[in-house]
C-alpha cells in the first residue's frame, strides 16, 4: 500500500489530497454488467491536432511537487507534459529532465510529468466509469486513473472518499490495482483487491480497459470487461461509506515514492501513459 498523497500548498486549493492505493489481490472473475440503457454523461476521445493541448472545457491541469509521498516528478502546466498525438490519443509523458529548474521537497526536481482533473467541469455520481490506455513500464513508474469526492475542499482526504479504478506500480508489470478510501480504511488501510494479467504479459504492451460499475452501495472494477471485485458497505467493519456523492475524475503519471519506490539504472525514459479514450456513462437516462 501506498501512503496518501497529499500535493503541496501549490496546487489547485480544492485539491488538498491525492493518490493512495491497495494492495490486495483477488482473483479475476467472469464478465458481469447489467444490461440496460445508457446514456453517457462525459466521454473524451482525444481527438484533435497533434501537440494540442486537452480540451480545457473538460480538463485542467495540477501543477507542482508531492513532498508527503516523496513523489520525484513536477506536474507541469500547458502541453510541456501532455498533449495530444494527433492519432486520437492523450500522451502523458514522465521525462528526466527539468528544462523549467523547478524546485521540489528534496531539491532541483529530476524529473517531470502531468496530472489532470475534472474538478469544477464534470463530476459523476454513480455509473460505469471507464478509461482506454496503454500505461507505462519501469522501476518508480506509477500511473493511475482515479476519482476524489468534489467535496474534498469542505471535509478534506480522506473523509472526501476516494476511488482507484487503476494503479500500477512499475515492478508489477503484470498487475493493476483498484481501491477505495474513505475515513477510518485510508492509506495502508484501503480496501481494494489486485488484477493480473495470465502468462506473464504486460499491460504496457497493449491498450487496456480499466474500469468501475458504481452504484449505491456498491463498486465493482474490471478490467477489459472482466469483474475483480465488488466492495459495499459490509467491506467496511462499520465505518463510513462515503461514495453516493458527486465525484470528479483524475489521469496521472507520478515518478518514485514510498510505494513504487525510485527509478533505479534499469528504468528508462520517457515513459508513456497513451489514453485512447474516458468515457463515463449511466443507465438513468
Amino acid at each position: 500500500m501506498a501512503s496518501p498523497r497529499l500535493l503541496r500548498s501549490c496546487l489547485l486549493a480544492t485539491l488538498s489530497a491525492t493518490l493512495v492505493a491497495a494492495a490486495a489481490v483477488a482473483p479475476a472473475q467472469a464478465e458481469h454488467r447489467p444490461e440496460s440503457a445508457a446514456a453517457v454523461t462525459f466521454s473524451d476521445t482525444f481527438d484533435g491536432p497533434a501537440g494540442s493541448g486537452v480540451d480545457a472545457a473538460k480538463w485542467q491541469l495540477e501543477t507542482g511537487d508531492n513532498v508527503n509521498n516523496h513523489e520525484r516528478q513536477y506536474y507541469t502546466p500547458g502541453t510541456d507534459n501532455a498533449k495530444l498525438d494527433g492519432q486520437g490519443n492523450l500522451v502523458i509523458e514522465a521525462r528526466r529532465e527539468n528544462p523549467g529548474n523547478y524546485q521540489c521537497w528534496y531539491g532541483t526536481c529530476d524529473y517531470t510529468s502531468a496530472r489532470l482533473n475534472t474538478s469544477g467541469k464534470f463530476t459523476a455520481t454513480y455509473g460505469h466509469v471507464e478509461a482506454r490506455m496503454k500505461i507505462p513500464r519501469g522501476q518508480g513508474i506509477w500511473p493511475a486513473f482515479w476519482m476524489l469526492g468534489q467535496d474534498i475542499g469542505e471535509v478534506g482526504w480522506p473523509n472526501s472518499g476516494e476511488i482507484d479504478v487503476m494503479e500500477n506500480v512499475g515492478f508489477e508489470p503484470s498487475t493493476v490495482h483498484g481501491t477505495i478510501h474513505g475515513p477510518g480504511y485510508s492509506g495502508s488501510g484501503g480496501i481494494g483487491a489486485a488484477y493480473t494479467l495470465p502468462n506473464g504479459e504486460a499491460f504496457a504492451d497493449a491498450f487496456h480497459t480499466f474500469a468501475v460499475d458504481w452504484a449505491p452501495d456498491s463498486i465493482t472494477w474490471s478490467v477489459d470487461g472482466n469483474v475483480y471485485q465488488t466492495r459495499t458497505p459490509a467491506d467496511l467493519g462499520g465505518k463510513d461509506w462515503v461514495f453516493d456523492k458527486p465525484f470528479f475524475l483524475i489521469l496521472n503519471l507520478a515518478v518514485g515514492g514510498y510505494w513504487p519506490g525510485d527509478p533505479d539504472g534499469s528504468t528508462t525514459f520517457p515513459q508513456q501513459l497513451v489514453v485512447d479514450e474516458v468515457k463515463v456513462t449511466t443507465s438513468d437516462g
